[in-house]
């Protein structure tokens, strides 16, 4: 007779080692969740919003590769492609931002690569910190050691 089991594994988003906080330490506080949205053009929210005030350094979570560093819709945003993580390769984005660093520079986890700006669409200051992989959005956590866990059925064993 087979039973299902529960365990408690990490989730695994790539073969990020050592990703680090886009902002502190200390540990920012999250403001609000990921809350992933019921299909693609449904509303959720589609990152992290960590409390950080204008000014705050903001980090390379992993080495990569800037992807874009600019104005959209007026607000500063920033995208790294995350070196070693697959294809299509896994995405961080962060806004609203004042870029310290061009697209195409190369960036190593830790390094400064911009400073939150005033605004956004938190109550309080914030970094929004999004990861995508292609067009499906992720939950930013995981790429942090500690990060979310979720479970998996595992089959077999004794009842």
């Amino acid at each position: 007779m087979h039973t299902m089991t529960t365990l408690l594994l990490p989730l695994t988003l790539s073969l990020v080692t050592a990703a680090v906080w886009p902002v502190g330490p200390p540990r920012p506080e999250v403001l609000r969740g990921w809350e992933p949205p019921p299909g693609p053009y449904a509303s959720g929210h589609r990152g992290l919003d960590l409390a950080a005030p204008p000014g705050a350094e903001v980090l390379a979570p992993a080495p990569g590769t800037v992807g874009f560093a600019g104005p959209v819709a007026g607000r500063g945003v920033l995208t790294i492609t995350l070196t070693g993580t697959g294809s299509p390769p896994l995405r961080t984005t962060y806004g609203p931002v004042e870029p310290l660093v061009r697209t195409g520079t190369v960036v190593r986890a830790g390094d400064p690569v911009a400073r939150v700006a005033p605004g956004g669409h938190c109550p309080r200051a914030c970094l929004h910190w999004g990861l995508l992989r292609g067009e499906r959005y992720l939950n930013p956590l995981g790429l942090l050691r500690g990060g979310p866990s979720r479970l998996l059925p595992v089959t077999g064993g004794a009842a």
